[in-house]
């Protein structure tokens, strides 16, 4: 039986590159969830690849089909933006590993959609003004820097990834000390970005761990 790991982290943590590194890694062989989203796309993004990019009324449509796992509403500084993960057959735990980028809440509804046993968490973290440093330098290489809606995200996942929403995912993990060394982390899916490659090769161990057992 396959699992879907199921990769969070505050805006701007180094997520999105590691997610890249895992999928590109032939040892892992995961596959991809393509999520649905109605933000308007990004410079470099590509339909179906990064998102599904939709309309309010199809979303509307997905919910009186009853095909919606899981949906995210965001009130943002240019109107609601969803985030949504749908049951369009694209998922098929009988021969594929999955992995997905997804938040707290989001990974308890698909795991209480799927079963606890087949999603894993893991939890990408960083020192707060690290991720602000990345989160601008990521904003200005876009045609439309959107600069508002950054600091909203980054104030806003104080309160998203709250020790006490970490905890009921079961992750426990503590902010990298003064020194700038990593402090102890008491849950094997925490891991703290120091180095892209390094934190995606903690990972990838961590994730062989699951698929040997099978």
């Amino acid at each position: 039986m396959g699992k879907i790991f199921y990769l969070m982290g505050k805006s701007a943590s180094g997520k999105d590159t590691i997610y890249q590194e895992l999928m590109r890694d032939r040892d892992l062989d995961l596959k991809s969830i393509v999520l649905y989203t109605t933000r308007p796309i990004r410079d470099g993004e590509q339909e179906g690849i990064d998102y599904h990019f939709i309309t309010e009324e199809e979303v509307q449509d997905l919910q009186r089909s009853g095909h919606i796992i899981e949906m995210r509403t965001y009130e943002t500084v240019y109107g609601p933006w969803r985030y949504l993960t749908v049951d369009d057959e694209q998922i098929d735990l009988e021969g594929n590993d999955y992995i997905v980028i997804g938040t707290l809440e989001s990974f308890l509804k698909v795991k209480a959609y799927f079963g606890q046993e087949k999603v894993v968490p893991i939890y990408v973290y960083l020192d707060d003004g690290k991720r602000l440093e990345w989160a601008l330098q990521r904003e200005k290489k876009q045609s439309r820097p959107r600069y508002g809606e950054m600091c909203r995200r980054f104030l806003a996942d104080e309160k998203d990834f709250s020790e006490e929403n970490l905890l009921a995912c079961g992750i426990v993990c503590r902010q990298p000390g003064k020194n700038g060394t990593e402090e102890r982390c008491y849950s094997p899916s925490a891991f703290y970005n120091d180095n892209s490659q390094n934190c995606k090769e903690r990972i990838k161990k961590f994730i062989q761990s699951f698929l040997h057992r099978q």
